[in-house]
């Protein structure tokens, strides 16, 4: 695949109306990028604004987008994730209706079926929100 990836949707779980991902613009060794324009019908927007859970969202999926293109790579199926912990989860403002964020994942550790990342999320280089995650890859 070359980037940016469009269609996403056959990379993550993930169906409508819950998709917080709209493209994958990079992945390498322990990092991947996305991109996402948030829309006035998402389930995560009020008052104009995208909430708190849809930032964590927006970084869970990124991660999720990173594990189906590498098993897309892989010629694997695309598996199942899910959240064990968030810590340190930090907004520093919310992004409103129409803005494109950016989001990067960074890999920090893996160990058998589980995955500790960290997440940021953009927009206009003014970053939004950050966390650490631990996921949890289903088994297969």
């Amino acid at each position: 695949m070359s980037f940016p990836v469009e269609n996403i949707i056959s990379l993550i779980p993930q169906k409508q109306p819950f998709v917080m991902v709209g493209k994958l613009l990079s992945v390498d060794e322990n990092s991947t990028r996305s991109s996402f324009i948030i829309e006035a019908d998402n389930v995560f927007v009020k008052n104009n604004l995208f909430q708190e859970a849809g930032l964590l969202e927006n970084i869970a999926q990124t991660a999720a987008l990173r594990a189906g293109y590498t098993a897309v790579e892989e010629q694997k199926p695309v598996a199942v994730g899910y959240i064990g912990a968030v810590n340190n989860f930090e907004v520093f403002d919310l992004p409103k209706v129409n803005d494109e964020l950016v989001t990067e994942i960074t890999v920090e550790n893996k160990i058998f079926d589980v995955t500790v990342i960290s997440g940021k999320v953009w927009h206009n280089e003014k970053l939004l929100a950050q966390c650490e995650m631990k996921l949890f890859a289903a088994n297969k």
